[in-house]
């Protein structure tokens, strides 16, 4: 209940930040700001609306995966059955990720359009338990809505960069003078798109951290996942991936761009130490080591 509180205080605070971009431009260039605000309101709503619908299409479009049954995934296709089964969650699609890069990922903006994908690279590493925590983990995801949650996150999170430079650059090049409004243009142009960074990826964090306590009630077994992030972590700098765009990093169990060097602030994903270790603690508190 408390990462969902704050993960609609982020949110309320994200679109705060757009319609203030929003008010500035209208001041400077419309001459209304109730106008400019609410414009800026009706453009999140629309981003919004083409997250919920088309983001799934584009992750999997640019990662290449292959929609697959049975017949063609057994192993893979028999413990995502297997995990929907014990925790009453609709089936998925599921589907492979043609690269060595040992990962995995879910998609789909509820759980009946929901698909989990999972890389070549991370059914060689991982054995049946490790892989049932990361699927799990997946699954989790999908049962929470997570996958819409962190898609919205980035788009908003990409239109307040995007306003925030049209409003430096316009304010610029207008040919208005106005001072104080070119200050706070300047000053938004500046923190705005650092500032949403920021709030999104404290988004991603907090339903990571959520999805690897979830995912290890579904299958009963916290160690099975934190072995799992552990070879996943190693395997990761070892195998980075070779395709799709870092800013969907933070759809994937383990960031597949090792950037390294990052203060924890800028991380998408939370340190893997302290999700291990959250995991250790849940185990004991299970006494299912």
């Amino acid at each position: 209940m408390g990462a969902s509180i704050r993960t609609f205080g982020l949110f309320v605070f994200m679109i705060g930040l757009f319609m203030a971009i929003g008010w500035l431009v209208g001041s400077l260039f419309l001459g209304n700001w109730v106008l400019g605000a609410l414009v800026f309101l009706v453009l999140a709503g629309m981003i919004n609306f083409v997250s919920y619908f088309f983001s799934s299409k584009i992750v999997l479009w640019s990662y290449r995966v292959k929609i697959v049954s049975e017949a063609e995934a057994p192993r893979l296709y028999r413990i995502v059955r297997n995990i929907a089964a014990m925790n009453g969650i609709p089936m998925p699609k599921v589907g492979i990720i043609p690269t060595s890069n040992p990962n995995a990922f879910a998609t789909g903006r509820n759980p009946k359009n929901a698909v989990v994908c999972a890389t070549e690279g991370i059914m060689r590493l991982l054995d049946d338990d490790e892989l049932a925590g990361v699927m799990a983990h997946e699954m989790a995801h999908v049962k929470n809505r997570d996958i819409l949650v962190m898609s919205v996150a980035s788009t908003i999170a990409g239109a307040i960069s995007f306003a925030a430079r049209f409003a430096l650059y316009g304010s610029l090049f207008s040919g208005r003078r106005n001072e104080g409004g070119l200050i706070i243009a300047i000053v938004l142009g500046i923190t705005a798109p650092i500032a949403a960074m920021i709030v999104q990826l404290a988004i991603s964090r907090n339903r990571e951290y959520k999805a690897d306590r979830e995912g290890a009630k579904l299958i009963g077994r916290p160690m099975h996942l934190a072995r799992a992030l552990e070879k996943l972590e190693a395997g990761n700098r070892r195998d980075p991936i070779r395709f799709g765009n870092p800013s969907s990093s933070n759809m994937f169990i383990v960031n597949p761009f090792r950037g390294g060097g990052l203060a924890t602030i800028f991380m998408t994903h939370p340190p893997m130490a302290e999700r291990i270790k959250r995991l250790k603690q849940q185990a004991s508190e299970m006494g299912r080591f």
